[in-house]
């Protein structure tokens, strides 16, 4: 028999499910804002491209395949939920589980979106698309059944220690940051890099994406308590400490290192926090939280830096916050978890649990790391043989919104403006404003 719909409990998750989806155009201002004037359309198409093709995907398979019935532990049935049928929307535990195909669609999407900072100026918008598909359904889909969906990450017990990832450490930032990476060594560098200056074109767009990523985060991370609770309202606090702890270290990393405490720093500092505390929000204290921002602040702050040394072109730092970041989380919660709300929650080091959670943080980071890193790097190569994923240098050069979408970010040539079809017919119309 089904049970009975919680109304209350229906609407959060509804209302966390349009506070993730803000994040998709959050990130898109975000990333738009750290790029070039030439390309900044690009990248807004890169993410919302990519939110087309996943959504689409996640009705037709992807959900069957993150909450199917597993397969080995290592997938879903793809026969349980395919296409989505209507025998899903009726019924569930307290929420029509339609409910949950849509909260879950946002985090699919927004995570293949995350891969796009690291590939700006200088990938095939077709190819990107072939890859957010491809990628997501190799490895999104499988991840996000390992941990959520009774995968083998989610089975990992080692002394009644299992794996903690609340709302995304290892299956969203960790697994889009070893893409990224992969992708990004796979691309090569942009042009001119790193000795030609590659400055943001605008922070105040930046700030902007990173507002509403921050927004949004309270439903990503709040969200999925599944219910109006103590849990969500705990993860809500904790997700709103660590960010400010993550932007003030970053600022404060800034300002001895570079003498400067920026706005970039500050914005990017946000996003760190926010990645941190993802896996941790629902099992540790606001204290402890602001702990977990500030040490993702000051290793990210570090972290993305490392491309210099390294020389990849990890274009918006999607490794140094996003991989980084979410290691830190994941990992930091084999020291400092606590059995928050008393119900045999698994607990660090410091609070008497030993090397245990720690052991199974560190197995789960890994393996969704060197398996996504793996399967990025093999999509990359086979597209790279068969169609090519870098623009020519002339598009790159000239930049990719002209080259490839017939568009500029800024025209400013002339007021006014007609709609898609301004430009056809502008010989008649000039001749007869003469």
């Amino acid at each position: 028999m089904d049970l009975e719909l919680d109304t209350g409990t229906t609407a959060w998750l509804l209302t966390s499910t349009a506070l993730v989806f803000i994040m998709i155009p959050g990130l898109a201002f975000f990333y738009g804002g750290m790029n070039r004037s030439k390309s900044v359309l690009n990248m807004l198409m890169m993410v919302v491209g990519a939110t087309f093709v996943v959504g689409i995907l996640w009705i037709a398979y992807g959900y069957s395949m993150a909450y199917g019935s597993t397969t080995g532990n290592f997938v879903g049935s793809f026969t349980d939920y395919f296409g989505v049928t209507q025998a899903i929307s009726v019924g569930g535990d307290g929420f029509p589980p339609m409910v949950d195909v849509a909260f879950q669609a946002m985090f699919a999407c927004l995570t293949v979106g995350l891969i796009a900072g690291a590939v700006a100026d200088r990938m095939k918008f077709g190819a990107w698309l072939i890859f957010a598909g491809v990628w997501a359904s190799l490895v999104y889909f499988p991840v996000a059944h390992w941990v959520w969906g009774g995968g083998w990450i989610g089975q990992l017990n080692i002394n009644g220690a299992e794996v903690i990832d609340f709302a995304g450490g290892t299956a969203v930032h960790i697994n889009a940051g070893a893409a990224a990476l992969a992708v990004a060594i796979i691309l090569g560098k942009r042009l001119g890099w790193p000795r030609t200056p590659m400055r943001p074109h605008n922070l105040t767009m930046v700030m902007l994406g990173a507002g509403l990523l921050w927004f949004g985060w309270f439903g990503f991370n709040a969200g999925s308590a599944y219910a109006a609770d103590g849990v969500a309202a705990l993860a809500a606090t904790n997700t709103m400490v660590a960010t400010c702890g993550g932007g003030l270290a970053w600022l404060l990393v800034e300002r001895i290192r570079d003498g400067h405490a920026t706005s970039l720093g500050a914005a990017s500092g946000v996003v760190a926090g926010l990645v941190a505390i993802t896996p941790a929000c629902a099992n540790v204290t606001p204290l402890v939280a602001v702990l977990i921002g500030a040490v993702a602040g000051v290793l990210c702050a570090l972290a993305v830096t490392l491309k210099y040394r390294f020389g990849y072109d990890d274009s918006f730092d999607v490794v140094g916050v996003h991989l980084v970041g979410g290691l830190v989380g994941t990992l930091m919660l084999g020291f400092v978890a606590t059995d928050v709300f008393g119900d045999g929650a698994s607990v660090g080091l410091f609070a008497g649990g030993g090397v245990d959670l720690l052991l199974v943080q560190f197995i789960a980071a890994i393996g969704v790391l060197a398996y996504s890193f793996v399967i990025a790097s093999i999509l990359a190569l086979i597209l790279k043989a068969v169609m090519g994923i870098r623009v020519s240098a002339e598009a790159e050069t000239g930049g990719i919104d002209l080259a490839v979408h017939a568009e500029t970010g800024y025209d400013i040539s002339e007021s006014g403006g007609g709609g898609v079809f301004a430009g056809i017919g502008k010989g008649s119309v000039d001749q007869e404003g003469k």
